[in-house]
């Protein structure tokens, strides 16, 4: 029987694939729902909800970009604001790796709550010793 983790981490590229409606998106779906069923933790840095933002702003709309905002909160998915601790862990992500710093905040938070952390962005293959990762 596979691993149930308590807490799922989820970056801007494994919510964006969700909300595009891309392939990954589909198992991020998956992900989702069994998280719902064995009452899992849903968790997201304000950063990276805000990179999710600006992207939908930047290629759709900003109207958009709020709905996407609105319907990952109805989805159970709770934003975690930077405070110190987690400030310094993802800048000691940054200083070590070349990494967005967005995507350290992603890292940091996995490695603060011992969570998996959903991606498929290629560029956390460098944390994957410190964190526990879900490719997608």
């Amino acid at each position: 029987m596979a691993r149930r983790p308590k807490t799922i981490v989820l970056d801007s590229w494994a919510v964006l694939a969700y909300l595009e409606d891309e392939n990954p998106g589909k198992q991020v779906a998956e992900i989702l729902a069994n998280a719902h069923e064995h009452g899992t933790s849903l968790l997201m840095t304000t950063i990276n909800a805000g990179e999710v933002w600006y992207i939908l702003a930047r290629e759709v709309s900003e109207t958009e970009a709020e709905r996407a905002v609105t319907d990952l909160k109805r989805l159970g998915i709770q934003f975690v604001d930077a405070d110190w601790n987690l400030t310094r862990l993802a800048a000691g992500f940054k200083a070590k790796h070349r990494m967005s710093y967005a995507d350290c905040f992603a890292a940091a938070l996995a490695k603060e709550h011992k969570a998996d952390l959903v991606t498929g962005d290629k560029e956390f293959q460098q944390v994957q010793t410190d964190i526990r990762i879900s490719w997608l």
